[in-house]
């Protein structure tokens, strides 16, 4: 496992700024976007406020990770917090199978709701672009928790996705169903990446995390051939 003994102050600071400001965001989103949810009967936005207090959870375990005062137990945190990120991502995939369940079983899709659709917008814009910044720090102090923790972050972009999409076709055409089955569709992803973090390798074992187009700004696991070693050092300022 890479911790990061390479982390400088800056890149210290830089990560709790990204890890600090998702935590804060989502603690408002989630009251948000079950309030609307529940208003609307949308299952995709309660869905997605659960996740947003499932990211807390996650970023906290990240925070403390960064928090560690010496390389020890930095490694021992670093397993921890990714162990966190991996069981947030499982309940995650639990909720949103439990709640497309009985939003099939009952034929009652997304309804109309300006509060959501507004949040979905922002959250839209504003998390993609925290995710590949926490990448990009991830990748250049290898952290490898923060990265772990960054893909939970496209995850809720996904979800914003799929409920901005559900929301919109529940009323313009009635296709009630879409809601559920779109958010059916990041099951697989958050499975395989809790299981992931679960085991406390994250596919990061031994290699070096990386931001590279080929690896997709490192939302895709990284083949230690894919980069030939020379795109991805760590930084060391």
């Amino acid at each position: 496992m890479s911790g990061d003994q390479t982390l400088s102050p800056t890149g210290r600071r830089l990560a709790n700024w990204l890890v600090g400001g998702t935590l804060a965001y989502n603690v408002v989103e989630g009251v948000i976007a079950i309030a609307s949810g529940i208003a609307a009967s949308s299952i995709i936005l309660v869905t997605f406020g659960i996740d947003s207090y499932l990211e807390v959870i996650a970023a906290g375990a990240v925070l403390w990770r960064l928090a560690a005062p010496n390389d020890e137990i930095g490694e021992q945190r670093e397993m921890r917090a990714l162990r966190i990120v991996g069981a947030s991502f499982m309940l995650l995939a639990a909720a949103v199978v439990l709640q497309a369940v009985l939003a099939i079983g009952g034929a009652r899709g997304a309804e109309s709701s300006t509060v959501g659709l507004i949040l979905l917008l922002v959250s839209l814009v504003v998390m993609p672009i925290v995710s590949i910044a926490k990448l990009w720090a991830a990748a250049n102090w290898s952290v490898p928790s923060l990265a772990a923790e960054a893909r939970e972050t496209i995850a809720c972009s996904y979800l914003s996705l799929t409920a901005l999409v559900g929301v919109i076709a529940t009323a313009l055409i009635g296709w009630w169903w879409l809601d559920p089955v779109f958010a059916l569709l990041m099951v697989p992803w958050l499975v395989r990446e809790g299981l992931e973090g679960l085991r406390g390798d994250a596919c990061f074992d031994g290699a070096v995390l990386c931001f590279c187009r080929r690896c997709w700004l490192g939302m895709r696991d990284c083949i230690s051939a894919c980069c030939g070693g020379t795109c991805c050092a760590p930084a060391t300022a």
